[in-house]
């Protein structure tokens, strides 16, 4: 198929309408709209596209954002084609207000914003762990309106916001808990949550909640539970991941851990 690849799923975060990941080569898109937005990255080759009829270029050290109902198409720039990987949003994540600002500058050239953006392909590409992405999909769109001049979040009133979700995620351990239900709970915007929890802990809350059901495995292999049922007990997706957590966290696996008592 001419070098073509392509991957799309649907993962279940709120605000993400879908997520691909694709190399073409001769493939060209005829003119077309989305009802969300796009936020694309190239991480090889380049892309030419036609944003409301006027010409634009995508390449790997900018991060493209198209808005929903606009019409645009797209082909290679290159002839060896190029790499993409696309993150489809909700159309009121980042906000319909927003389209014009979008239209006139959908190439922005942000060394940190491209970084957030690839960080948050790496987890909607792993595990189900939709705090972790709802956390760097936050910082993503924040970002994002920042360039187009939408207003900041407004901080959430009152004090010990960080406590009060530290608490709360220590409640949930084992089940989970999205940044969005958090967010509604305590009454605050989820990316103040994020930068508040950041900011009195030292680490965000998904790497929070992750160190918490590593305590709690570490504490049932000790017990003598085996390494598969602990898993699901701590609020992992699968023994494998607990496994790679448990590496990367203590250098060994649950169950040289669980031999060592």
């Amino acid at each position: 198929m001419d070098g073509q690849r392509l991957r799309a799923w649907r993962p279940a975060v709120p605000g993400v309408a879908e997520v691909l990941h694709a190399r073409f080569v001769t493939h060209a898109y005829p003119p077309h709209t989305h009802d969300a937005w796009t936020l694309l990255v190239v991480d090889d080759g380049a892309i030419h596209y036609d944003l409301d009829r006027h010409g634009h270029g995508a390449v790997a050290d900018v991060v493209t954002l198209l808005p929903p109902d606009v019409p645009h198409d797209g082909r290679a720039a290159t002839p060896s084609g190029f790499v993409k990987r696309v993150v489809y949003l909700e159309a009121d994540v980042v906000g319909r207000d927003l389209t014009g600002a979008a239209v006139d500058h959908p190439a922005l050239a942000d060394p940190l914003l491209r970084r957030r953006v690839a960080e948050l392909h790496l987890v909607l590409d792993g595990p189900g762990d939709e705090m972790h992405a709802e956390s760097r999909l936050a910082l993503v769109v924040e970002r994002l309106r920042g360039h187009l001049g939408g207003a900041a979040p407004a901080p959430s009133p009152g004090r010990g916001l960080a406590r009060d979700l530290r608490d709360l995620l220590d409640a949930h351990v084992p089940a989970g808990l999205t940044l969005a239900a958090a967010a509604e709970s305590l009454g605050a915007h989820p990316t103040h949550l994020v930068r508040a929890f950041t900011a009195a802990f030292g680490l965000p809350p998904h790497a929070y909640l992750v160190g918490r059901r590593v305590d709690r495995a570490r504490r049932l292999l000790l017990a003598g539970q085996p390494a598969a049922s602990v898993a699901a007990a701590a609020g992992f997706y699968d023994q494998a991941h607990l496994t790679r957590t448990f590496r990367r966290y203590l250098g060994t696996t649950p169950a040289k851990f669980a031999t060592s008592r």
